[in-house]
């Protein structure tokens, strides 16, 4: 009963209900072991639980030992580690306006950010460029989504990360805030190499979908539009490696 109500945490509609989301592998479990009382449950096949008795003795909670069709009806990667945690989502995300405090030096801002995996590589990078925290805002993925949990490699356990409604509110806190709105934009009238000056404040970077780019209202909400400079042929860059250069633009 416990693995079937834990399989029904792969829909988004569930995991907002009950407040648990999924979390596979030693390398994950491993970063939310280092978020208080984020752990709830472990499932674990017996080979696994001794192939990773470092990491189940180190457990804040006990590991349940299920066969492989329990741990497999759990999993989603194509070759399944054996071990999956169900973690509390409350202690996970913050809320925004706890998130971004008047301290908040970088922050970054996804609007309607549907691809799970591009949404887990802005986390990681906001992660390793120091950013103080992501914001998934308007339409986008739910940062729980397990491959977005996955694209993120524990970065999810690092940073404050929310989820926000509406893109123009999110925006209106941030600016109360003291945070200079800096869309990045192909189109935009600033050249990143240029931004210099802009970057020295607190800013918020806001990257739109990956698709159709930001919506040209939001975009006119920004303080600044800013491009990043192609140098090649290259028509444009996807959103996970321009918000990269972005971020390391701003920690440079």
């Amino acid at each position: 009963g416990r693995i079937k109500a834990a399989r029904r945490l792969a829909d988004r509609r569930v995991r907002r209900e009950v407040g648990r989301f999924l979390v596979e592998g030693p390398q994950l479990i491993e970063e939310a072991y280092g978020v208080p009382d984020a752990v709830v449950e472990v499932y674990a096949t017996p080979e696994a639980a001794q192939r990773y008795a470092d990491l189940r003795d180190r457990s804040p909670v006990g590991w349940q030992l299920t066969d492989d069709r329990g741990v497999e009806a759990l999993s989603d990667t194509v070759t399944a580690t054996g071990v999956v945690a169900v973690c509390r989502s409350d202690r996970v995300l913050t809320p925004l306006a706890e998130a971004v405090d008047a301290s908040a030096r970088l922050v970054v801002v996804c609007a309607d950010v549907r691809d799970p995996g591009n949404a887990g590589t802005v986390i990681r990078s906001a992660d390793a460029a120091g950013a103080d925290a992501v914001v998934l805002a308007g339409r986008s993925v739910d940062p729980l989504n397990p491959k977005t949990v996955r694209a993120t490699v524990g970065s999810l356990f690092h940073l404050p990360v929310s989820v926000a409604g509406d893109i123009g509110e999110t925006l209106a806190l941030l600016r109360e805030r003291g945070q200079t709105i800096l869309a990045a934009d192909g189109a935009g009238e600033v050249d990143l190499f240029d931004a210099d000056e802009l970057l020295a404040g607190p800013t918020a970077w806001l990257l739109g979908n990956e698709a159709w780019g930001l919506p040209a209202e939001v975009a006119a909400v920004a303080d600044h539009r800013v491009r990043v400079p192609i140098f090649g042929a290259a028509e444009s860059l996807n959103l996970s490696t321009a918000a990269a250069v972005c971020l390391y633009a701003s920690a440079r």
